[in-house]
């Protein structure tokens, strides 16, 4: 799985998520922050890891302590613009997912936004090295509360020698062909998680939020009231999630009628998590996909309904199955060169969702209480817009990112987020 988010890095946009961390009282310095991370990354071994390609016949890349690892490489500090604008530092932290990575250092980037009053904590992470379940175990990791954090190991570790790879790449090989019958039937379920055989559309409709993207992001944010959230979800049978994408298909629908345009559904992928919860010390991905046929209708009631009826029926299939299928899929297509292409041109899915449970308690970092949780996610292909949802202390934060050629009304589609959810939440 972790091969295959690295085939799919190859378009606008580096496959990075990420979180924009808004402290709320008196902020903490870079020196400050500096020190906790000093502190705290060696307990999470990924952090302090760079790829390495394997010699012909050793087989995959393997994650390698770098002996040169520094916080001063991977931390920088920048103004927050308008300190009174939540929009400009969401611009920064915009431009620094979209910033490539340096391929020989470990993943990630933290940045310190701050002004006079205000801080915030820009944190990039290339997707290989985590999903979303992996980033939040990162996050409590580096929290006060420290609720995933690892013992700290020997630092650096030797890499293995070209016979020990050479070893574990033939025996991979066995263990694999030995797997093989559990791995087609692992398969032919995920075909089912990904709507082949029960009727999902080969092909979406055309509408004109579906496009080659370019090199840039915005994000703007909507917050509801967890509570409210759930009680919606409860009236109608149904789960969080299921509220989101009645939230986030209602603001695309609002926005496509404004263009002129009425699709008759919307077709949403949405990630499965095919693990228990992660900590610190076990992250990468383990990621399967489900696309929810959306009823395009301005009731919002009627929308979730659809939406419940459809998910209700995914969740029969074997939880991220899906992810094996894809990834033969994808990596295919790279070895073929076809895979860009692929992507820029899909017709497979309108837009993309992610949700995510984060902690029900504020968390800490330094003695500074973390006010606010704003996740982010960078989509490559032809998406113009994309959702990541985050539950944390008493609140769902959605962020709709967006491709600002193809969606120059970020601001409108952002009230009208707002205003589905409020009209849900009026819903009975």
């Amino acid at each position: 799985m972790d091969l295959t988010v690295l085939v799919t890095d190859r378009d606008s946009v580096p496959m990075h998520t990420g979180a924009v961390v808004i402290f709320e009282g008196p902020p903490p310095g870079a020196d400050e922050v500096r020190a906790l991370l000093h502190e705290r990354v060696p307990g999470i071994p990924r952090l302090r890891q760079t790829l390495r390609r394997t010699p012909i016949g050793c087989g995959r890349p393997i994650w390698v302590d770098d002996p040169d690892f520094s916080i001063d490489r991977h931390l920088t500090r920048l103004d927050w613009p308008a300190p009174d604008s939540d929009r400009s530092l969401f611009d920064v932290a915009t431009g620094l997912l979209c910033r490539p990575l340096p391929a020989d250092w470990p993943l990630w980037s933290a940045t310190v936004v701050t002004s006079g009053e205000r801080a915030a904590l820009v944190v990039v992470l290339h997707h290989v090295l985590a999903d979303g379940l992996g980033g939040l175990a990162i996050l409590a990791a580096l929290a006060d509360e420290r609720s995933g954090a690892g013992a700290v190991r020997a630092f650096p570790r030797r890499p293995p020698t070209v016979w020990q790879l050479a070893g574990d790449a033939t025996g991979e090989k066995w263990r694999a062909l030995r797997a093989l019958p559990g791995d087609l039937r692992r398969g032919w379920a995920g075909l089912h998680e990904l709507g082949i055989g029960r009727g999902v559309p080969r092909r979406a409709e055309r509408i004109s939020l579906v496009r080659p993207t370019s090199r840039r992001r915005e994000l703007a944010r909507v917050t509801a009231g967890l509570d409210d959230v759930v009680a919606v979800a409860h009236r109608h049978g149904g789960t969080v999630n299921d509220v989101v994408l009645a939230a986030v298909t209602g603001a695309m629908l609002d926005g496509l009628h404004a263009r002129g345009e009425w699709p008759g559904h919307l077709v949403v992928s949405v990630p499965v998590s095919g693990r228990d919860p992660a900590d610190a010390g076990s992250l990468g991905n383990n990621t399967g996909v489900r696309p929810i046929v959306v009823p395009a209708v301005t009731d919002d009631a009627g929308r979730l309904a659809g939406i419940v009826a459809a998910t209700a029926a995914t969740r029969r299939t074997v939880r991220a199955s899906s992810a094996a299928p894809l990834g033969w899929a994808f990596r295919a297509l790279h070895r073929t060169g076809l895979f860009a292409m692929f992507i820029r041109h899909q017709r497979l899915v309108h837009t993309f969702e992610t949700n995510v449970r984060g902690p029900a308690s504020a968390l800490h970092i330094g003695g500074h209480r973390i006010g606010a949780l704003v996740p982010m996610v960078a989509t490559p292909g032809n998406v113009g817009v994309t959702f990541a949802a985050l539950s944390y202390a008493g609140n769902l934060v959605v962020s709709m990112i967006t491709d600002p050629d193809l969606v120059p009304e970020r601001d409108a589609m952002a009230g009208a987020l707002h205003r589905s959810f409020a009209r849900l939440a009026a819903a009975k």
